[in-house]
């Protein structure tokens, strides 16, 4: 009888069980990465064994991927900040009244019921959508759902709360895009992000832009968590920040806890309560230099999978992308394809923003360390992609309808650098500069098919770079005017990855490198390995503006930043606007500009950064 009570409590709350996406799978080609909803329905009580007033609100809130009538919302509600169940398997009702589970187990694999709502008003008085949503330990305690019936380019703000009591989450805020044949009513602007390393300091870059309260969305380019030990990369012991669980990660529970951690910062917390992301990930949220096939320190082969403890690359990869979908603000946009992140958003007829997958998606095997060699001989080889047929297909169609509907701008997010990087005579052979044959079919859609004003965002490299779009060797190209561009790239620093040319490399010394990167590279105009940070983009029918932003000390928690150049490309131009009287940078090397030096001054004393007044 107790069996029939619980099942049918649980047949009337499925749809609230389907209301958490994050209990499916993220591909329908991969259905073990699901959890079954009429499992964990089972489980449900009639009456919660959950004290409402035990239950918490572990890390906020968070939005992202805007539409114009719709917004994914997330949160964690959860006993502890840590989900020490998460690899414990109690299969439906059955196993839940064997004398072999104790009650704790029972009561930890019980369902949580939570509620939320979304408004134009801060009160939250008049809903613009709400709903019932449960989660549990088989998610991570995970609840993401789609607040739909909204209105283009709208500020909204939204709130979960456990069922039936007063445990509320902290208010969020998030904002939908402009419909897709509408007009942007002012320029948009975005935050763009990448390389998030908890060891190596604090998250400031993002509460940056909470404390300016200055863009309208952010844009993460990928490596938002590390998934080294300490020691390894980073001696996070330094400043209190060890990265758990302290081994290199690999389960399910490996990934899961690991970003917890991350979202623990409290720049991050911020930046995802006050913003709408949308993210890509790199490589690191699941190994270093991935590649369709393996990784830098896991491949098929019975001794990595002996090193690894017993798992495979496969359900590696399966475990990372797991816990990504369950703890970021993502849709799945294609349930019929295999583990796709690659997808894109109209903004109105101001931008297409196009998300690439350029490591885990179908990537032809790159650097990993060993075979450099190698890689460099076959950089050029027609059946190289750093994306796979399918992908590639999708980008340059993409582009070209975007072009044709008559977007004034064409917006893409990718991992890794797209210019050519000649590092005096040698070169990155994990960026595009190691797939020369997919880089120049890029170029060639840019310019058979005269697809104007298009601007590439990258991270990864932990350094700034900005640059025209040139065809080199196929098209000619005038570096003081920037005649035979095609477009206009802008890379970003690290949140608080290291310089690639030292954590603790000088001021001087790191503009010396730069500047022999500018020498060294006709289309690159400015370049920076000296400082941590981030860049808004303000993008506007008539001009894009990029700001670049250098964060002095990731050591302690502070507020403190550089403002270290600006950039405009006007609308037709395909290349940066030339005012070369007039310009400046703060650090790097500026092509045709000049260099002032950092405006800020250290207090050894106390550790504090002060604006530089003198």
């Amino acid at each position: 009888m107790k069996h029939v009570l619980l099942l049918s409590l649980a047949g009337g709350a499925l749809a609230s069980f389907t209301g958490n996406i994050n209990y499916f799978s993220p591909s329908l080609h991969h259905p073990e990465l699901g959890v079954s909803i009429r499992k964990v329905a089972a489980r449900t009580y009639a009456k919660s064994p959950w004290d409402p007033s035990a239950l918490n609100f572990t890390h906020g809130v968070a939005s992202g991927d805007p539409y114009e009538d719709s917004v994914i919302l997330w949160t964690r509600i959860a006993p502890s900040s840590d989900n020490d169940r998460s690899n414990v398997t109690v299969s439906g009702h059955v196993d839940l009244y064997s004398h072999e589970v104790d009650d704790f187990v029972k009561a930890s694999k019980a369902p949580v019921c939570v509620e939320w709502k979304i408004s134009t008003e801060k009160d939250l008085k008049s809903v613009a959508d709400s709903g019932t949503a449960y989660t549990s330990s088989d998610v991570d305690f995970t609840v993401k759902v789609e607040a739909k019936k909204l209105k283009p380019f709208t500020t909204y703000y939204y709130r979960f709360s456990v069922c039936n009591s007063n445990n509320t989450s902290p208010l969020g805020r998030t904002k939908t895009i402009p419909a897709e044949d509408g007009k942007a009513s002012t320029p948009i602007k975005l935050a763009v992000y990448s390389c998030s390393n908890y060891p190596f300091g604090f998250f400031n870059a993002y509460g940056n832009t909470v404390r300016k309260d200055s863009v309208d969305y952010v844009i993460h380019l990928g490596d938002y968590i590390y998934e080294y030990k300490n020691g390894d990369y980073g001696w996070g012991n330094s400043y209190g920040r060890v990265p758990q669980p302290d081994n290199e990660i690999h389960t399910l529970y490996d990934y899961r806890k690991r970003i917890a951690q991350y979202r623990t910062d409290l720049d991050l917390y911020a930046s995802h309560q006050q913003f709408p992301w949308i993210p890509v990930w790199d490589d690191h949220e699941v190994a270093d230099n991935t590649w369709k096939a393996g990784s830098a320190h896991l491949n098929n082969s019975e001794d990595s999978f002996l090193a690894a403890g017993g798992i495979s690359v496969d359900q590696r990869k399966m475990n990372a992308v797991r816990a990504y979908f369950e703890w970021m603000p993502i849709r799945q946009v294609d349930m019929d394809d295999n583990l796709r992140i690659w997808r894109s958003f109209r903004f109105g007829d101001l931008f297409d923003l196009v998300m690439l997958d350029t490591r885990q998606y179908d990537r032809s095997v790159t650097d990993l360390y060993w075979n450099t060699h190698y890689v460099g001989e076959v950089s050029d080889e027609a059946s190289r992609s750093l994306m796979g047929p399918r992908q590639e297909q999708w980008f340059y169609r993409t582009l070209r309808e975007s072009s044709r509907r008559g977007t004034a701008w064409r917006v893409v997010g990718n991992q890794i650098i797209f210019s050519r990087m000649d590092e005096a005579g040698s070169f990155n052979y994990d960026s595009w500069d190691g797939y020369l044959a997919n880089r120049n079919r890029t170029f060639a859609n840019l310019y058979e098919h005269k697809i104007n004003n298009t601007v590439f965002l990258a991270g990864d490299s932990h350094a700034s770079w900005v640059s025209d779009l040139v065809w080199l060797g196929e098209h000619e190209y005038d570096a003081a005017t920037g005649a035979g561009s095609v477009g206009v790239e802008f890379a970003g620093s690290a949140v608080s990855s290291p310089s690639p040319v030292g954590q603790n490399v000088s001021l001087a010394t790191a503009n010396s490198y730069s500047a022999v990167l500018v020498g060294s590279n006709r289309e690159l105009q400015w370049q920076d390995l000296y400082y941590r940070g981030y860049f808004e983009l303000s993008i506007g029918y008539d001009a894009l503006n990029a700001s670049f932003f250098g964060v002095p000390s990731t050591k302690t928690r502070n507020g403190y930043e550089i403002s270290l150049t600006n950039f405009t490309v006007l609308a037709g131009e395909n290349r940066l606007h030339r005012s070369v009287a007039n310009a400046q940078a703060e650090s790097g090397s500026l092509k045709g500009g000049k260099i002032l030096g950092s405006n800020l001054t250290h207090d050894t004393a106390s550790g504090e950064w002060f604006v530089f007044k003198g």
